[in-house]
């Protein structure tokens, strides 16, 4: 609602997210895709991890477990990049410098909510991983924790792909 009713001074994406880490040249949206691109596939292999897991393939499941949570350090340490690009270029939570200056708290409070429930999670496909690594679900017969783990990281990437649309696309 903030972005329709501020629509002659909300910054174009494109002229925002420029930065690429090691690349001196500006490239529109090709950083942030990258993100995407690698919270999508940690969903898949959250995906995988679950499959293994109701095969009762401790070892693979295990081993899909620790890619996801690789794929979310990933992510947050893009995040970190990108915050601190735009950082220096003037943003914060109270100046744009590509338009109006609500665009900066909107940004930083929702990409760091996200990033929060990134983290969280991460530290929980390991929590649950560990239990893996130690035998746990294999003993119960039941590797429902995974389950439960996959739901949350899907849930978010989902919202990553909401938040990508409305702040990086439109």
């Amino acid at each position: 609602a903030l972005r329709l009713t501020h629509l002659s001074t909300w910054p174009k994406p494109a002229a925002v997210f420029t930065s690429f880490p090691l690349i001196e040249a500006e490239i529109p949206l090709l950083f942030v895709g990258l993100m995407t691109f690698i919270l999508i596939c940690s969903s898949g292999t959250m995906a995988l991890a679950v499959a293994n897991a109701h095969e009762g393939r401790k070892g693979r499941t295990l081993l899909f477990l620790l890619l996801t949570a690789l794929g979310g350090l990933v992510f947050l340490g893009c995040q970190a990049y990108e915050w601190g690009h735009l950082i220096h270029k003037g943003a914060s939570l109270k100046a744009n410098p590509w338009g109006h200056p609500l665009f900066g708290a909107c940004f930083f409070v929702i990409t760091g909510f996200h990033g929060a429930h990134v983290s969280s999670g991460v530290l929980y496909l390991l929590a649950i991983a560990s239990r893996v690594a130690m035998g746990i679900y294999e003993r119960r017969g039941s590797y429902e924790g995974v389950e439960i783990a996959g739901l949350y990281w899907h849930f978010v990437d989902l919202v990553w792909v909401f938040i990508f649309t409305f702040f990086y696309l439109l």
